[in-house]
């Protein structure tokens, strides 16, 4: 395998390079924006078709079609070149919202969120493949920092702006207003993104793109099993899992022997991959999975309204942005991130410990503060994984590698939802007449905890925050293991600007 060669980005033109980064950054945050500003439209698209038992699979058909797709987009782009690739994902991207917008009913809205996601996979993970490709690796990692500040910046304004939309254009809009973002950024990354064709043949590896396909949607639903099937040792459940099981063992077969696997098993030697595809799963639990029920445990616990929780979330939102940037200059001064991972999931894991002590009656501050300790946790660590991979890889496998650890942060979120989801009601009162005035707690909103009387919500605020407990422990044990995962990383230093270390000296030291 020849990679002599030192790193050539793939525009030398400053200003066309920073011109197609921001094209890349407008793709990230409609693909990502999408995905938040349905929640506060689902009651008034609800409120149309109905079939309110179907609502959930507005979002999970999403994260179903995104979580099959993401590895497969990255090989494709190492086989095939980034830019066509891209721009196929962002045209069905573009074409699911339309059909979004002109859904006349909840399947086919449902049906159309999977044409989405098939897109929005791509998009996600392209996005970080091209940005490989435009910038050297220590470089890298300030702009990808950008990239996570658009991420979490969508994701702040998504709500209120899928509320604000529904009311204004109604729901459709926030569909629609995807068709001249994606034509724009398709316009321009056709005109502006150079062509670099891959020096191997393509070969396709269609039954490892299927197997892994099968694997990551039955995990996912079996995840969800509490949800769809009301337990997660339902038989619907099990099945579904031993059957990824299956395909799991069948694709680890298949891949051995495909000339380009989906996900080479090579990678798997290289224990940058391997640790950091764990540190993946476990930051993905903690961060992505965590997110609904801290709004959950400030409602309950605290009595904040709705909007009063949500301005606390700005210390969160402020410590990620905070996090991220300071790290991507940090690494772009020093080229090294291991002791940064490690940084990051201790702050997460302090967080959690701490949050196992807190009380209906702990302070609103104190809560924040532990709120922003665990986002700057978040924002330190969540670009490391895909740059580290990214250099153990080389510029043949960036993409499958990309897909991989973006594949396993958005399966251990998915996971670790369930679980939480499950810890909680395992930890309720269930009896009725448990708590004075209260008949069923899990049909109880905010709104009708704010008007029981004060003993009563004392009471209850008690008995979440008791159940709560576990949750914050069992994250802040996840957050140990990923530490543990961290603090086993090899000191690797990222090649500077014209430095003369070749690809294979960087791949043969992430390997040591």
């Amino acid at each position: 395998m020849d990679m002599t060669n030192t790193f050539e980005p793939l525009v030398a033109d400053p200003r066309r390079r920073m011109m197609l980064f921001y094209f890349l950054m407008a793709t990230m945050f409609m693909a990502v924006l999408d995905n938040q500003i349905v929640s506060t439209a689902l009651p008034t698209i609800v409120g149309e078709f109905g079939q309110l038992e179907r609502f959930a699979w507005i979002g999970s058909a999403y994260l179903l079609a995104v979580s099959a797709v993401m590895p497969v987009y990255g090989k494709l782009g190492d086989l095939f070149g980034r830019k066509y690739v891209m721009i196929v994902a962002i045209s069905i991207f573009t074409l699911g919202s339309a059909v979004c917008g002109l859904a006349i009913s909840m399947n086919t809205l449902i049906a159309a969120r999977v044409l989405q996601g098939l897109g929005g996979g791509g998009v996600m993970v392209s996005i970080f493949s091209v940005t490989a490709d435009l910038f050297e690796p220590r470089e890298r990692a300030r702009y990808q920092s950008y990239i996570s500040l658009v991420f979490m910046a969508s994701g702040a304004i998504g709500p209120v702006l899928g509320g604000t939309m529904s009311d204004l254009f109604g729901w459709r809009s926030i569909f629609l207003i995807n068709l001249p973002i994606g034509l724009a950024v398709i316009a321009g990354l056709a005109f502006m993104l150079p062509y670099r064709k891959p020096a191997r043949k393509p070969k396709i590896d269609y039954a490892g793109a299927v197997l892994l396909a099968l694997t990551t949607t039955s995990l996912v639903l079996a995840a969800d099993g509490a949800q769809l099937f009301g337990s997660l040792l339902a038989p619907q459940t099990v099945s579904i899992f031993v059957f990824g099981v299956l395909c799991a063992t069948t694709w680890v077969f298949i891949e051995r022997r495909a000339p380009e696997p989906i996900v080479p098993l090579s990678l798997f030697r290289n224990s940058t991959f391997t640790l950091f595809l764990i540190i993946s799963i476990a930051s993905g639990s903690i961060a992505i999975g965590m997110v609904n029920y801290f709004a959950f445990f400030l409602q309950t616990t605290t009595g904040l309204s709705p909007s009063l929780a949500g301005l606390l979330f700005i210390l969160l939102t402020g410590g990620i942005v905070g996090g991220s940037l300071l790290t991507g200059r940090i690494i772009s001064i020093t080229g090294r991130y291991k002791y940064l991972s490690v940084a990051s999931l201790t702050l997460s894991a302090i967080a959690f410990g701490l949050l196992t002590q807190v009380h209906a009656g702990t302070p609103v501050a104190v809560i924040g503060l532990l709120m922003l300790m665990h986002g700057l946790g978040i924002g330190v660590g969540q670009q490391l994984p895909i740059i580290g991979v990214q250099n153990a890889a080389g510029s043949r496998d960036v993409g499958a590698a990309t897909g991989s650890v973006s594949l396993a942060r958005m399966a251990g979120a998915s996971i670790a939802m369930s679980a939480y989801g499950a810890i909680i009601a395992a930890n309720m009162p269930r009896d009725a007449g448990a708590i004075p005035g209260v008949s069923n707690i899990a049909e109880l909103t905010p709104k009708m905890m704010a008007a029981l009387p004060e003993e009563t919500r004392q009471i209850l605020a008690e008995s979440y925050a008791a159940a709560f407990t576990p949750l914050f422990l069992t994250a802040a044990c996840i957050a140990l293991f990923g530490l543990l995962m961290a603090m086993l990383l090899k000191p690797v230093q990222l090649p500077g600007a014209g430095a003369a270390k070749n690809a294979d000296a960087a791949v043969a030291e992430a390997a040591e």
